[in-house]
């Protein structure tokens, strides 16, 4: 029999379920997270040793350490953590209240939506308006997105397989309107909507971390909250009815979930995408489909998928700084095939 930890509200309003294995699994990508974060505050064009970037973690470092470290690397280095816990999850949920392991934000069409808010922010509005909004119309972007391909789904109902054709089709529409807008920008503005598309955190500060941050302290515990209606929502509409759960209130609950990491997520870093692919897979195969345990182990992948990604992507090809995206694209574009392909017959 599994042994299991019950997390549970002081209330009692909410209680979720975790296995031993999965608290092992957490602790071991926890630290393998750190691990990995320490290294790379100590990659780039001048190397810093563990002690040194220790020290100046401390606040006891040269000058010199404190403002390539404390002012350069170390924003882009959590925002990557954020970003890619924020993909992580969001993939976790849609995955699990469609009901397909082909979803994902930028499949369905919430990356869409949140894209074309965000180039349309940063080319009309970027010169006057303060940057900390722009997770605000990205989430916009993709909330009203969503609003679309809820309605255009909706028959008596919302079906999963209804969600992801029809997000398909609007991930497809809100592609050409984006690239539409940025060849009817001026040059610069057309420049940075470009390099924010392909996906990067490069330039980061602490202004991002700091917008970002809220979305997240706020939407993962909800999802972690809403797991246990995941897992009934896994079992089909028909069994969740009877067991009477509201099965569309919930559905809808989550996805409002998922469109808030999604869109805050690509605000602040672009257009990267698979994340919210890969990752659930991953911690699918290492903890099961329960989601009390799979959502932050997905949320911790997801981190260390992006922190990768952008650690090679600045080092790897100095003095070229190669956006994360360009990675992430690389490796889940292959493995999307390869989950066609292993899906073909279903």
């Amino acid at each position: 029999m599994k042994r299991l930890v019950v997390f549970r509200s002081k209330t009692g309003h909410f209680s979720f379920l975790v296995q031993k294995k999965t608290m092992i699994v957490l602790s071991v990508l926890t630290l393998l997270l750190l691990f990995v974060l320490m290294m790379s505050i100590g990659l780039g064009n001048k190397g810093t040793s563990l002690a040194d970037v220790y020290k100046t973690i401390l606040g006891q470092g040269t000058a010199v350490n404190l403002l390539i470290i404390g002012t350069l690397r170390l924003p882009r280095i959590i925002l990557a953590v954020l970003v890619g816990a924020a993909l992580g999850v969001s993939g976790s949920i849609l995955q699990g209240i469609i009901r397909n392991p082909l979803a994902s934000p930028d499949i369905v069409g919430i990356t869409g939506g949140a894209t074309f808010a965000a180039v349309a922010f940063i080319t009309y509005f970027a010169g006057t308006v303060s940057i900390q909004w722009l997770p605000v119309a990205a989430f916009l972007g993709a909330g009203l997105v969503s609003i679309v391909i809820y309605l255009l789904a909706w028959n008596k109902g919302v079906t999963p397989t209804r969600l992801v054709l029809i997000g398909i089709g609007i991930s497809a529409v809100t592609s050409s309107l984006t690239m539409l807008m940025i060849v009817l920008s001026p040059i610069k503005a057309a420049g940075q909507a470009y390099i924010w598309l392909t996906g990067s955190i490069y330039g980061a500060s602490w202004d991002n971390v700091y917008a970002l941050l809220p979305w997240l302290i706020i939407f993962i515990p909800l999802a972690l909250i809403y797991s246990r209606h995941i897992n009934v929502q896994e079992l089909g509409d028909d069994i969740a009815m009877v067991l009477g759960a509201p099965v569309q209130h919930h559905r809808l609950m989550l996805l409002f979930i998922s469109v808030a990491l999604a869109g805050s997520a690509v605000a602040v870093a672009g257009a990267i995408g698979f994340i919210g692919l890969i990752a659930p897979h991953i911690a699918r195969k290492l903890v099961g489909a329960s989601f009390g345990g799979l959502i932050p182990v997905a949320a911790l992948i997801g981190s260390l998928m992006l922190l990768i990604a952008d650690t090679f992507g600045r080092t790897a090809f100095l003095p070229l700084d190669i956006p994360a995206g360009v990675f992430t694209a690389g490796v889940g574009a292959p493995f999307f095939i390869y989950l066609l392909y292993r899906n073909r017959n279903k």
